[in-house]
């Protein structure tokens, strides 16, 4: 039975209660979350580590009655207690199965692809009722009936249903008729509260139960009343509506964590409460709740080798392409273009390696880890060295302690750029570790915008920040000076500086129709098209412009020292019987000469050119080689309801010829790499690298397909669950709009309610834990 679950944060902001009786054999002290009971005349069934389980009235050692492969939840006894039916979800589907309950092989009912999930057996015994959308043209699911003797299911004449009991004599269904579209907080008393509702299902006359807005569910008929689960008096509690008289009254009192599930049995109702199970006796009004044993093997928490292909969060290239580095399920690989080994750097379940970046050199790779062993647990920069041996280096991000985001190294590796969570760009010295506050964004919108672009000479870092108009502007901060200076007007929203490699012109894009789009949560601006123009400002007032008009000439014949420019802005050198920029074999190649930038603040704006480009939705501009620049066009209006992820196509522009050119389309994901000739790509799922010459043609010239087949990581699923539980909290302490959290102090809640964590049986149940 689907029901929806308010966040881990509203758990604990307003959950208080006693710790749970049920322990394991395992881990005594551990409480252990047993989830949704139900009860027959001698025995209770419940779900603990994916699997279903039994054990006496009584309590006492429970032994495990399904161990199948998949995930069986919602157990419900037959009316004569020698069947279980439950929900079991494998290969991906979910259904509903029945078995003995003295054990033995599950037996399948329902086979639809979509999911069905369990609610009620009808009174004889006959039939199983589930629910399910297999009918329906929205998101309502509708109620199903299926003999138990397996058969074709029949749909009820009920427009919509979320829970569902028949009564005694079948002729009546208490239900909830609809369920939560969000989940709620607790104690919700908006638009999506629960009723519940009894329908004549001859004449489908409904009778309501009495409510003031609350939240009712989990209806069950029981002693000739209704029972039902309702938090109309402050927690979750038991309460019993009497049909002959039509008043409710509350069963028993509940001062503890909230009831989560309950189920009627003969003589008594199965409770479940936040891991503990209890059993209400009808006829004296009193609650047991049960001391209950678990001891076997629990196949989810064992450590084992997974697939990580598919859990890439993050990715980026090598500085001559001849490796891309991914972030994966909490590790950081690197990954050959051809030839070579996939290395896993850091082997961490219990911490997350994230956001890594290559130093130019091609030494070392940095990542925020929040691992290391470090007392704090929070997040910091590391850097190791890229062939994976070495020690790992981690440099402290300062206090209060945020999330940090995408590391961007300094042409020369003596520095790092990356910001905060709190909008605050920094720059860490890699010798020193010192930080140094850069500035800081306006507005906290769900994009990342600041944008950090370094110049060649790593002496100034162009950045994006938001005016108090909300559009954008680029500004440049001086590492001598400590100083940040405005470099376009504010009349237009600027975007993605990029500084060319030669260090004479800074380009970025620009948009006069941005504005509708600005307020990100007003519904009027989505499907809002959105163009930009690209722009190129040459920094040196005494440099000529890029785009001066071209002529034609006779006689104009090209002079000796008029060769190709290099990466730093230079004439290439023509060495005598050998072509331009290529040294004489016997010769040691001298380093590249590092172009010193220049910058002229005054009429900046008056040098500032529009480039010969389209005008299109541009989401992203990198700087490649002297003189070029490679584009990211999106859709003019992003579909943002496609369950596709977004893709955009490649163009290369190449300011000497004045042209674009298309190089990729159907792009996920790109990293440019830091000589400009290589780029990581992901499309359809694929990830490949391929060179910047011309268009990208799979699996030919440079275009390398990358292997991932042998992308693994040794997980503890245990440690996982550790570090998840931390992050979870942690994202409350960052990221809630009350800072004050509302007056529950963070830290201690999550002291409080980590005891559950050595119990977890299986990754559903850190789900549970999250959502309860």
């Amino acid at each position: 039975m689907r029901r929806a679950a308010p966040t881990l944060f509203a758990l604990a902001l307003f959950l208080a209660g006693a710790a749970p009786h049920a322990a394991s054999a395992a881990s005594a002290a551990a409480p252990l979350l047993l989830r949704t009971s139900t009860v027959s005349a001698t025995a209770v069934v419940f779900a603990y580590a994916d699997d279903l389980w039994i054990v006496g009235r009584e309590g006492g050692a429970a032994r495990r009655l399904t161990t199948g492969v998949g995930i069986e939840s919602h157990p419900l006894f037959s009316p004569d207690g020698r069947t279980v039916a439950f929900t079991g979800e494998y290969d991906g589907n979910t259904d509903i199965y029945i078995v003995p309950a003295v054990g033995g092989e599950p037996r399948r009912l329902t086979w639809h692809p979509g999911d069905d999930q369990l609610l009620a057996w009808s009174a004889d015994g006959a039939q199983v009722l589930f629910l399910s959308a297999r009918a329906s043209g929205t998101d309502d699911a509708h109620l199903f009936s299926v003999p138990a003797s397996g058969g074709w299911p029949e749909r009820l004449p009920l427009p919509s249903v979320w829970m569902a009991s028949p009564s005694p004599d079948g002729k009546r269904l208490a239900y909830v008729p609809h369920g939560q579209w969000q989940s709620a907080w607790k104690r919700y008393r908006g638009g999506q509260t629960t009723p519940i509702w009894l329908v004549d299902l001859a004449t489908l006359a409904v009778e309501k139960i009495p409510r003031a807005n609350s939240n009712d569910a989990w209806p069950m008929w029981a002693g000739g009343a209704i029972y039902f689960l309702s938090d109309r008096d402050g927690s979750v509690a038991l309460y019993r509506y009497d049909t002959a008289d039509r008043k409710v009254t509350r069963a028993f009192a509940n001062d503890g964590l909230d009831l989560k599930s309950a189920s009627a049995g003969p003589g008594a109702i199965a409770v479940e409460r936040f891991g503990e199970i209890g059993l209400y006796d009808i006829a004296q009004g009193k609650v047991k709740w049960l001391d209950i044993q678990v001891e076997g093997d629990l196949p989810g928490v064992r450590p084992r080798w997974a697939d990580v292909a598919k859990k890439i969060t993050a990715a980026g290239i090598s500085p001559g392409g001849k490796r891309a580095v991914f972030a994966a399920r909490g590790d950081i690989f690197t990954v050959p273009a051809e030839k070579g080994d996939i290395r896993n750097l850091t082997h961490s379940s219990s911490a997350a390696d994230r956001d890594p970046s290559w130093s130019p050199d091609g030494k070392t790779l940095a990542w925020l880890s929040d691992g290391l062993a470090d007392a704090s647990g929070e997040y910091a920069l590391h850097l190791a060295p890229q062939d994976g041996t070495g020690e790992t280096r981690r440099i402290a991000l300062g206090s209060p302690p945020s999330f940090f985001y995408d590391p961007l190294w300094s042409p020369d590796g003596k520095k790092i750029a990356l910001y905060d969570k709190r909008l605050t760009l920094w720059i860490v010295d890699v010798a020193s570790g010192a930080l140094t506050k850069v500035a800081s964004d306006l507005y906290e919108t769900p994009y990342r915008t600041l944008e950090p672009a370094w110049s060649p000479d790593s002496r100034y870092l162009a950045y994006t920040r938001q005016l108090p108009s909300h559009l954008h502007a680029i500004f440049i901060y001086a590492l001598d000076s400590r100083v940040s200076k405005q470099a376009t007007d504010g009349l237009s929203d600027a975007r993605f500086p990029a500084f060319d490699r030669g260090g004479k012109y800074l380009y970025f894009t620009a948009s006069t129709d941005w504005g509708p789009a600005a307020t990100w949560l007003d519904m009027s601006s989505v499907d809002h098209p959105v163009s930009r123009a690209v722009y190129v400002a040459v920094l040196d007032r005494k440099e000529p412009s890029p785009l001066a008009p071209e002529s034609d000439e006779e006689g104009a014949a090209e002079k000796e020292d008029e060769s190709p420019a290099q990466d730093d802005g230079k004439p290439a050198v023509k060495k005598a019987g050998g072509e331009a920029g290529k040294a004489d074999e016997s010769e040691a190649s001298p380093a590249p000469k590092i172009p010193a930038v220049k910058i002229d603040f005054d009429r900046l704006s008056q040098r500032t050119l529009a480039l010969p480009v389209p005008v299109r939705n541009y989401s992203g501009l990198h700087a490649g080689k002297a003189g070029e620049i490679f584009l990211l066009e999106a859709p003019a209006v992003e579909a943002i309801d496609s369950e596709a992820p977004p893709t955009v196509s490649v163009q290369k522009f190449d300011l000497a010829k004045r042209k674009v050119e298309k190089l990729a389309d159907g792009i996920a994901s790109f990293a440019l790499s830091a000589d400009g000739e290589k780029m990581l790509l992901e499309s359809a799922g694929k990830w490949s690298i391929a060179g910047t010459a011309g268009p990208v043609k799979a699996d030919e010239g440079e275009t390398k397909a990358l292997d991932l087949s042998a992308m693994q990581a040794y997980v503890d699923p245990r440690a996982e669950w550790r570090q998840m539980y931390h992050e979870a909290w942690r994202i409350q302490r960052d990221f809630l709009y009350d800072p004050h959290a509302h007056g529950l102090d963070l830290a201690a809640a999550e002291k409080k309610y980590s005891v559950y964590l050595a119990g977890l049986g299986s990754r559903s149940e850190l789900n549970y834990l999250f959502e309860a």
